[in-house]
């Protein structure tokens, strides 16, 4: 039914972030195309993945600075961190953060450039800053 696709391109490599704050979003768009150019792929896949437990990644609006500060806000609010949890290191908040928000996102690349909206940027959000973090992106494509 579906046609056989041959993924001849693979390229994984990692993107360092230093963060500067206990909770924000890190914009790594340019870094990610920066990964698109180097594989040569012009269309494909871009996953993104993020290693740590206490931090994410995630696809949102670039536009307005103020939504990247407003989502880490909110989620300060419904995930305090001096709630009373039982894990002792004093960062379950950062931990249930990166739950929620999730691990890994998948760009769609075309014309090698990955296949975001108008406004839309990627994100890596840090939940336990500040920190020396890094994510793992992998292409494949033609």
């Amino acid at each position: 039914m579906f046609p056989d696709i041959i993924m001849e391109a693979d390229l994984t490599r990692e993107i360092p972030v230093r963060t500067k704050k206990r909770n924000e979003l890190v914009d790594i768009t340019a870094a990610i195309q920066e990964l698109i150019d180097e594989s040569g792929v012009s269309e494909g896949i871009c996953h993104i993945f993020v290693p740590h437990t206490t931090a994410a990644v995630t696809i949102n609006e670039k536009a307005d600075p103020a939504v990247a500060t407003d989502i880490s806000n909110t989620l300060e609010k419904i995930v305090p961190a001096g709630w009373e949890y039982r894990h002792a290191e004093g960062n379950s908040d950062s931990h249930v953060k990166s739950s929620l928000v999730g691990a890994s996102e998948f760009v769609i690349i075309t014309g090698g450039q990955p296949l975001l909206g108008t406004w839309q940027a990627v994100f890596f959000c840090e939940f336990d800053g500040p920190r020396s973090r890094h994510c793992v992106v992998r292409i494949t494509g033609d």
